[in-house]
């Protein structure tokens, strides 16, 4: 019988052991959990994008400001954040299978009522509900493909794991657009709930916690607060892991503040059409969406090296940035923008696999939860900040330069960790 090295959870302690024989089911099957994590981490990204497109059509119809709509946006985050921080620990309780299903079915709920949206405060409320289920199911998607995939493999499974950022924003601008043509907006947001509730139920029946459960029926371990506490003040004091944490918010302060601005700054800096803005967006985005797989597959062809990779990555990021900070024609942007893309996200499934290997797999959920919720107040934070400086200095180099900063710090961060 063919085994395969996989990841088992004892049944007792809930660590997590590197290559234990796993039978010919369940080698296949890891695949079948990725595929199902994607899903779920997919379908969430349409339902927070779908706003971006419906936005305009939904002030007409309820009579809010334009200059209003962006605090659904806040709204949204501020529960996304939240969310993201307090998960982890909950999935570490209860296991990532039901922590999905959990998160995923409210937010189908939340995403199908906010097409009765009838004013403002109950679109408000609604997409702060929506951003606090939607950044729940994080944590436990990468603790459960850190679960089926050892560590020979883990860098590709989660390069092609966290694509789906990446395609669900493609997917979004490609079908919503066209979608909304046909259909009012309400409806948009009822076919989103739908779709999110199927993934849930795909969820539950599907996927099983870790290849012990599924072939022993050993049920996760269970941990009191004590034990959360333990592993939360574990994740404070562990060097590794705060540089880690540093660098993933220098990198998405780069990543993030060019997807918010991109466009605009082209536009205004630089008087390029917004179609012309657009291709050179969806050029940066194709290779951002490709180039993640192919590291993550480098890294685990490198025995599992990551650290050197992503301190390549972000310096590479950094000096792209620059870089088409100083193009000032579409030629020059078409031709900065794919090699930008390659260098953009990568760092991304590498830290993520970091993180599963620094921790006790009692508490994979808890680290990635609180550390991706720091990662995103990069996320949230930069738009503001360039918008600030922008506004000041009217120059396209000085705000891509601000945004260069980000990845800097992180690759100085990175050097510190010990791997």
């Amino acid at each position: 019988m063919m085994s395969v090295s996989a990841e088992l959870a004892d049944a007792r302690t809930g660590v997590v052991k590197e290559a234990l024989p796993a039978d010919e089911l369940t080698a296949p099957y890891r695949w079948v959990v990725l595929s199902v994590a994607f899903a779920a981490f997919f379908v969430t990204f349409l339902d927070r994008l779908a706003w971006a497109n419906a936005n305009l059509l939904a002030s007409k119809s309820l009579q809010i400001p334009i200059a209003a709509l962006g605090l659904f946006v806040t709204a949204f985050y501020v529960g996304y954040v939240s969310a993201s921080a307090l998960a982890g620990f909950v999935t570490d309780r209860i296991g990532p299978r039901l922590m999905l299903f959990l998160a995923l079915t409210p937010l189908a709920a939340t995403t199908f009522l906010f097409g009765f949206t009838s004013s403002f405060a109950m679109g408000l409320v609604l997409q702060g509900l929506m951003g606090l289920f939607a950044g729940a199911d994080y944590a436990a998607c990468v603790k459960i493909v850190a679960c089926w995939f050892g560590r020979a493999e883990r860098g590709r499974a989660l390069g092609l794991f966290s694509t789906a950022p990446s395609i669900g924003i493609a997917c979004a601008n490609a079908v919503f657009p066209a979608l909304l043509g046909i259909v009012d907006w309400r409806a948009l947001y009822w076919v989103l709930g739908g779709l999110t509730a199927l993934v849930a139920v795909i969820c539950l029946a599907l996927l099983a916690d870790s290849p012990a459960r599924r072939t022993a029926g050993a049920r996760p371990a269970e941990s009191d607060f004590t034990t959360w506490r333990r592993g939360l003040s574990g994740l404070c004091r562990d060097r590794n892991l705060v540089l880690i944490a540093l660098a993933g918010f220098g990198a998405n302060w780069g990543t993030w503040g060019f997807a918010f601005w991109a466009t605009a700054l082209m536009v205004r800096g630089y008087q390029l059409s917004p179609v012309d803005a657009g291709v050179i967006a969806l050029i940066f985005g194709v290779a951002a969406a490709v180039s993640k797989p192919i590291y993550g597959f480098l890294s685990d062809v490198l025995g599992g090296k990551r650290r050197n990779l992503v301190i390549y990555d972000l310096l590479a990021f950094t000096a792209m940035l620059t870089i088409f900070g100083l193009m000032s024609s579409k030629q020059g942007f078409l031709l900065a923008a794919p090699f930008l893309g390659l260098t953009a996200v990568v760092y991304s499934p590498l830290l993520a696999a970091m993180i599963t290997e620094k921790v006790d797999g009692r508490f994979t959920a808890t680290a990635t939860g609180v550390i991706n919720a720091f990662w995103q107040l990069g996320s949230v934070i930069v738009p503001s900040i360039v918008g600030v400086v922008f506004a000041a200095t009217g120059s396209f180099q000085v705000a891509l330069v601000i945004l260069a900063a980000g990845p800097l710090l992180g690759s100085l961060c990175m050097v510190a960790v010990r791997e």
